[in-house]
Parts: structure tokens; sequence; C-alpha cells
């Protein structure tokens, strides 16, 4: 019976192709505006992932302040030397502890020139980044101690001041200051919150803060915990240390913020699927109109072919042989919409992904998902038309034109 029913159906469908098409360009559009979204959010979520794993594992970021509302960070002020070294030195399970101070400022090198982030380190600082050398060397502990006007430039300063070419023992002005290249960066790209990483100039702290900014001020320090510790314990440790040197125990509001590099991925990643989903739900709307769509089609069908059931009910065609038939011809059409639109979805999503530069991470769930979800729309919504056909009389069917 299941196999009469799809060649009736079959035949029905052909009889008006564009009409059909037209039926199913609802769940058409539904099941591939879905998959299109889910696939480019999951995308999104892997890249946020990826890039804010290049920033470090396991890292904790300190900064003056408190963020929020009703909290001002302008007056709170910012860290010193010592207290790089009290952390350093009552920490435990931390591997590195790096201070940082940076400026935006102008760079030279022949007759290019730029504007670019300069930031001022010491060599923890690439260990707590986890970030390595394509070639040259870190700064020495005599060129740190001494603020020796010495860099490492990045791969975008790289390709902008030196055309590409290995910028090591090249020179360069950083701020009129004359200064040697040392080093180079390998290449991160873009981070998660949308800037260039590799657009940086790394010279030492103090050369910095003494030739630079003009102050002995940290503006925010990173901590690398070690792969088996605690983050949150450690989290807390810091925050009990710097409320003693900065507030006293028991002072007033603390005025300095940690924030755990797990957290912050934990938020952004929650962000993401949260969009994502939306979008998907927004998007599956349209696969009920096109369930609407089919029900409809399928009520007019009934119509116009009222004496073409009353003959096959009339010669021993049986109620549920003509209800199998227009259901079958019902999901035939939604699952025909589904096929479609998961082609059209995924190649959408292969090129938006491609476009944005994020990876391309087919959800086989979410495929599996919109295609059954195309065939329970072409069952709820062919029932009524089905079984609306079953139950005509043959007699009065029969006498329609």
């Amino acid at each position: 019976m299941i196999l009469e029913a799809l060649r009736l159906a079959k035949q029905a469908i052909m009889r008006n192709a564009l009409r059909a098409f037209l039926t199913v360009l609802g769940i058409v559009i539904g099941v591939g505006a879905v998959i299109a979204m889910v696939t480019i959010g999951n995308g999104a979520t892997a890249k946020v992932k990826a890039d804010l794993e290049r920033l470090g594992s396991n890292l904790l970021f300190i900064s003056p302040g408190q963020f929020g509302p009703g909290r001002a960070s302008s007056e709170a002020k910012p860290f010193n030397i010592r207290d790089v070294e009290a952390l350093r030195s009552q920490l435990t399970g931390v591997r590195a502890v790096a201070p940082i101070a940076q400026k935006q400022t102008t760079i030279i090198a022949g007759s290019e020139n730029r504007s670019t982030l300069v930031r001022g380190v010491d060599n923890e600082y690439f260990t707590a980044q986890s970030w390595e050398l394509e070639s040259g060397r870190l700064f020495t502990e005599p060129e740190l101690r001494s603020g020796r006007a010495l860099c490492i430039v990045g791969a975008t300063v790289r390709k902008q001041l030196f055309g590409g070419a290995d910028p090591v023992g090249h020179g360069m002005r950083v701020n009129k200051i004359a200064c040697d290249v040392i080093g180079q960066l390998v290449a991160r790209g873009q981070s998660g919150f949308g800037s260039d990483q590799d657009d940086v100039v790394i010279v030492p702290l103090r050369m910095l803060q003494r030739r630079i900014a003009g102050n002995s001020d940290i503006p925010s320090i990173y901590v690398a915990a070690t792969p088996d510790a605690d983050t949150a314990a450690i989290q807390r440790d810091i925050e009990y240390l710097l409320r003693e040197r900065r507030t006293g125990v028991g002072g007033k509001q603390d005025d300095f913020t940690v924030r755990d590099m797990k957290q912050i991925a934990e938020t952004q990643t929650a962000t993401t699927t949260v969009l994502t989903g939306l979008l998907a739900a927004v998007a599956g709307v349209s696969l009920l109109v096109g369930g609407i769509g089919i029900m409809n089609i399928m009520l007019v069908s009934v119509t116009e072919r009222t004496r073409e059931i009353g003959i096959r009910l009339a010669i021993g065609a049986l109620a549920n042989q003509v209800m199998a038939q227009f259901l079958v011809e019902a999901v035939t059409l939604s699952l025909f919409g589904g096929i479609l639109g998961t082609a059209i979805g995924l190649g959408l999503a292969w090129v938006t992904t491609g476009a944005l530069g994020v990876p391309f991470d087919i959800d086989l769930g979410i495929i599996a998902i919109a295609f059954l979800f195309s065939g329970m729309v072409g069952v709820i919504f062919g029932f009524f038309p089905a079984q609306r056909a079953a139950r005509l009389d043959p007699i009065e069917a029969l006498r329609r034109e």
C-alpha cells in the first residue's frame, strides 16, 4: 500500500511541479536557515575558544579598579613593581607573573610609519602568553634592568614596515627613540575581541616607563598558573594579597579586579551559544509557515481531486488507502524540502564561514533534527487534508464536476 501511495504521490506532484516547488519553499528556507545559522554559530564559537586559548592557558588578568554599574575605576591607583614582586614571591602554583604597560604611539622604519601599540613587558610575559619567537631572541636581564632601547615586533608590524623581510638586526624609531629589533613574534591573527594581536611592538618594561610613558605605573598584570593548579584558589590568594597591600584587611572596597580566563571563555561561549540558538529559533518559524503552506495546498488538492477520490472509493479503495495517499504526498513534499534546504543551508554556511574566517563546523545532530522536523511538519499539516479526503462520501464526490 505504501509503494502504491508513493507512486500516486509522485504522479500528483509531477502534474503540478511548479506549485509543489513553491509549496515547499517555506520548508527549504526554514531548514536552510536553521542549518546555516547553527553551523556559522558553531564556527564562531570554535574561533572564540581558539582565540582565547591563544591568549594563554590558566591565565588570570589583574587590573586596577572595579568594573560595572556604579563602580568607578578612574580613581584606582595603578600597580607598581613591588606589587609584582610580592605576587611572585608569595603565590604558589604559578609559572609566570607578567607586569604590562602599554601606549599607542608612532613607529617608523625607513620611509614607512604607522601608529601601533607599544607594550612594555619582561620575559615572563612570553611565558604567560605562550607566545614564541619566529626569529631572534628575547631580552636579557641586564637589558631589562637598564631599560635598553630594544624591541620585538609582531607579524603585522613586520609586514607593514619591513615588507615581509626578517626585521631582526634592523633599526626603527619608537616615539622618536632609536630602537634595535632583536626578535619577531609568531603570528597569531585576530583575537576573539576583534583586535589584531600581531599589530604590536614589545619593548622592555623600564624602557616604556622611563622614555615613553614617563612614569613607573603598571596598569595590568598577567598571572599564569601551572597546568595542574586551581585557578580559583590562585584568584582568591591574589585578591587577599592585593587587598592587604592596597586597602588593608577589612578596609574599603577592593580597588582592583582579578578575572580568570576560564570565566571569560565560558562567558563568551555561553553568549555565542545563546545567540546561535536564538537565531535558529527565529529561522525555525519559517518551518511552521512552510507547514501551513503545505496544508493549504493539500486542501486545495483535495478539492480539485474530489471526483478522482470518489471514483477510487466507488471501485473499492479503502478510506485508509485514500488517507495514506494524501499523507504520503504531504510528507514527500516536506522531505524534499528538507533535503533541498539542508544542501542550501550547508552551502550558505560554507560560503559565510569562509568569508568570516571562522571554522566550518558541521553539527550532524542539528541537520538530523531539522530534517526530521521537516518530515514531522508534513505528517502534522498533511493529516487534516488526508483525513478530509478519506471521509468524502463517494456518491457526493462523484457528483462534483
